[in-house]
């Protein structure tokens, strides 16, 4: 029996990372991207003797930090240029803005603002999402030609969602739908993507370089977990037995990874 859609306040929280220099990522993740530790976004467990994973297997394709404001996406680019960190892509997706690159280790990441949810292309019961070139300069207008310090990210940040790399898309959609309750906003042959509340998506998952591939070795560097945040105790407690029984099912534990409820772990 299919899952009831999860409440429309679902939203996605911390992300843990297996790193093998947490020194190096915590001054990555605090000067680069601008997110004091005590902010509690990013996990970051250290083990030095972790190996990276074979780069067709299943895991993190990127966390996606969502900022309030495009002026914030402004500083953050400026943040990121007096670093001189590279960025590898820079997007506009029609529902958000989007820069992309990768901490020291690898491990992708997306900072992003939203467009206001009135200006999302629909398309049926979903969203349409493209992939088209930022305009840095038009973001950079934002601040007046008058960055000043970027400082750190505000307060509002947040994890906006998390996009995987799975094995196989049928059986992952099917397990964060029929088993999790969440909704398909778009779907396509290579990609889908997954919310609660109308939200765009607040999981990605695509194959585009692990379709049939492997689930990382224990303990390998990478991604380790992350929180599907729901707002009611009840709402927890009504997930946890679907979530058990797909548990006993290869199929499914091949394409879920650890999925944290208010903080307590669930490894899939």
């Amino acid at each position: 029996m299919p899952a009831a859609s999860l409440p429309a306040a679902t939203h996605m929280g911390r992300v843990d990372l297996t790193v093998a220099d947490a020194d190096r990522e915590r001054r990555f993740y605090r000067e680069v991207i601008g997110l004091p530790d005590e902010r509690g976004l990013v996990g970051l467990h250290e083990d030095p003797t972790a190996r990276a994973p074979d780069p067709n297997a299943t895991g993190l394709f990127h966390m996606a930090i969502l900022l309030p404001t495009r002026r914030d996406l402004a500083l953050s680019l400026v943040r990121l240029g007096r670093a001189g960190w590279p960025l590898s892509g820079a997007s506009d997706h029609l529902v958000s803005e989007a820069l992309y690159l990768s901490d020291p280790e690898g491990n992708g990441i997306e900072i992003y603002r939203d467009r206001p949810r009135e200006q999302w292309p629909r398309a049926g019961d979903g969203v349409r999402m493209d992939t088209l070139p930022l305009d840095l300069e038009d973001v950079l207008r934002e601040l007046d030609g008058d960055p000043g310090d970027p400082g750190a990210v505000p307060a509002a940040t947040t994890v906006g969602h998390v996009h995987l790399k799975v094995s196989d898309i049928a059986a992952s959609e099917d397990f964060y739908t029929r088993v999790l309750g969440f909704d398909v906003m778009a779907h396509m042959p290579s990609a889908s993507f997954v919310s609660a509340g109308g939200y765009h998506h607040h999981l990605g998952m695509n194959v585009w370089h692990s379709r049939g591939g492997p689930m990382p070795a224990p303990g390998a560097l990478g991604l380790r977990s992350y929180e599907v945040v729901l707002p009611e105790a009840g709402d927890v407690e009504a997930a946890r037995e679907p979530l058990s029984a797909a548990r006993g099912l290869s199929r499914i534990r091949r394409t879920a990874h650890a999925v944290r409820e208010h903080g307590e772990a669930r490894p899939a």
